[in-house]
């Protein structure tokens, strides 16, 4: 196999690509964003955005880096298609929100979507809604920028084969991502983030496309090979039943696979809800859109583009199974998560090359600039303007949300840092469950007492919502059996010695419960919010003061 080589021409082709990129997408956020003087024009582009932009920024936003490298590591892994199948639950979902949630949050006006819990149920409710988004969406965005050190790695490690590899070569590679996409985005604000995810959009799918064409040309005997390696089409659907005869060890069997039917009818449309519906980052670019019905539009063609979107980033990584199965000379990376990378940088031509990893570098830029804005729009009205800037003028607000976006950036450096050093020391994680399994603890309690709210007019009140929705987070990491720091006590009562252990909070299960997989938390979370929020009454004054609240908002926009 032909190796395009470290010489000073191939490699300034690529750079060159590179930065064309780079100082295009800087360029068109700054311009984009040129007249942001009101938070409305920060957060909402003042609902002016066309609905074709709005759709693809949706896809821009969803198509994370985890999906360009961490979709193709589960192609690559499993030879097969089954992980495309939770797409049938992603368009279920959004047809739900699109006729359930995205009316009330125009007719409110509300540009943090969780004013409208304080609306319907007052300002603690909307307090813990908005730091549970804070909290787990900077987790989430900063567990998928490591890929931005991992692809830098790649690079180093083709441009110098043999140097040791360390936790410094990711943080360079990671901050590189995080300040570029901050710059333009805090300075852009929502018109910077949408038409920047349009061109990035653009740009993922013409790549994996691209690298389909390019894989599929360097396997000798092209699909017959494909066909010859694989036994046949790869399998698109798992069920999940291994046990029919018996109910209860078939429904265990259910729920403790991530990638099933079930989990694509019932899972995935909650974990969508969740994403889609009650998630500032997703939510904030549909309000963008003039009226809601552009806005439903965007939304559920959005759902039907994952559909071959995911089946061709699996595709990706089960050609490249082949590819490497059938080039047995070719080294393999040991971390499954750098597998697509690692064929970018070695084996691809020059110029396409660079086009290639500018892909990957425009999906990490597109969901880390919609999560920066969405985080800072949610600080901005959520906590800075109610809590802090009564009294200041509305300037204020959008010094505060730069401000913010700043802070967030630097948040979310630290994380990717931190994840980045736990797969150096386990090659064999891979991302999407991690990336998953964080929203996944939380995102069930943000969906219950969203539903409380849309679907009943007198559930649900401000105190008991925190016990719901805490009850809710609890469950879930007590049904992941997810394992905390804690400290030994038993050390500390024997030799008087401080040491950290790992608890596992669902260790006291019985032995034939579930290990329940990270695709059904939120399901799991949102039912247990949404049961223990409607058995308290909405108070009768909350009750009126929302709809005088909401009587305010319908005359001051015919005024």
């Amino acid at each position: 196999m032909a190796d395009f080589g470290h010489s000073p021409f191939a490699l300034s082709v690529d750079v060159i690509v590179l930065c064309l990129y780079f100082f295009g997408i800087v360029g068109i956020g700054l311009w984009a964003g040129r007249r942001n003087r009101t938070l409305t024009d920060f957060a909402l582009g003042g609902r002016s955005i066309p609905w074709w932009a709005v759709l693809a920024s949706i896809i821009a936003a969803e198509t994370s880096a985890v999906t360009f490298l961490g979709t193709p590591a589960e192609g690559f892994k499993t030879r097969s298609f089954i992980y495309g199948q939770l797409a049938i639950g992603t368009v279920l979902a959004r047809i739900i929100i699109a006729f359930t949630f995205i009316r009330p949050y125009y007719r409110y006006g509300v540009q943090s979507i969780y004013e409208f819990l304080e609306i319907r149920f007052g300002p603690l409710t909307k307090n813990l809604a908005s730091g549970i988004f804070l909290v787990t969406r900077i987790l989430g965005i900063g567990v998928r920028l490591y890929l931005g050190g991992a692809i830098i790695k790649v690079v180093w490690e083709y441009l110098f084969p043999g140097t040791p590899i360390d936790i410094w070569i990711y943080f360079w590679g990671i901050v590189f991502v995080t300040v570029l996409t901050t710059i333009y985005t805090a300075i852009g604000g929502i018109k910077a983030v949408v038409w920047t995810d349009m061109i990035q959009a653009t740009l993922m799918v013409s790549s994996v496309l691209l690298a389909i064409g390019l894989i599929l040309a360097q396997i000798p005997g092209g699909l017959n090979t494909v066909k010859e390696q694989l036994g046949g089409i790869p399998p698109f659907f798992q069920s999940g039943i291994n046990h029919p005869d018996s109910f209860l060890a078939g429904l265990k069997s259910i729920l403790e696979e991530p990638y099933t039917l079930a989990a694509a009818l019932v899972a995935s449309t909650f974990s969508t809800m969740s994403t889609h519906g009650a998630d500032q980052d997703m939510v904030q670019r549909m309000l963008t859109a003039r009226d809601f019905k552009r806005s439903r539009i965007s939304l559920i063609l959005s759902g039907l583009a994952d559909i071959p979107i995911a089946i061709s980033f699996l595709l990706v990584g089960i050609l490249l199974w082949v590819y490497y199965h059938v080039n047995l000379n070719l080294t393999v990376p040991a971390t499954e998560n750098e597998v697509f990378a690692h064929y970018i940088v070695t084996q691809m031509p020059i110029g396409i090359r660079g086009i290639i990893v500018a892909g990957v570098f425009a999906t990490m830029m597109g969901s880390t600039s919609a999560a920066l804005n969405a985080l800072a729009t949610s600080f901005t009205k959520d906590f800075y303007l109610p809590y802090f800037a009564r009294n200041k003028a509305a300037e204020s607000a959008v010094w505060a949300a730069r401000l913010a976006t700043l802070v967030f950036g630097v948040l979310m450096i630290l994380v990717a840092t931190v994840t980045a050093n736990n797969v150096l020391h386990d090659s064999k994680l891979t991302i999407l469950p991690i990336a998953l399994g964080i929203v996944g603890y939380t995102y069930g309690a943000l969906l219950g007492v969203f539903l409380v709210g849309m679907l009943t007019k007198t559930r649900g009140s401000d105190l008991t919502n925190i016990v719901a929705m805490l009850v809710s987070i609890v469950t879930v990491l007590i049904v992941g059996r997810v394992e905390v720091p804690w400290l030994d006590v038993g050390e500390l009562v024997q030799h008087g010695e401080w040491e950290l252990t790992g608890l596992n909070l669902g260790g006291w299960l019985p032995a034939g419960f579930p290990n329940v997989a990270f695709s059904w938390w939120v399901f799991i979370g949102c039912v247990v919010c949404f049961v223990v929020s409607s058995m308290f009454k909405t108070p009768e004054r909350q009750l009126e003061k929302a709809k005088e609240q909401l009587q305010r908002i319908e005359e001051a926009k015919i005024g």
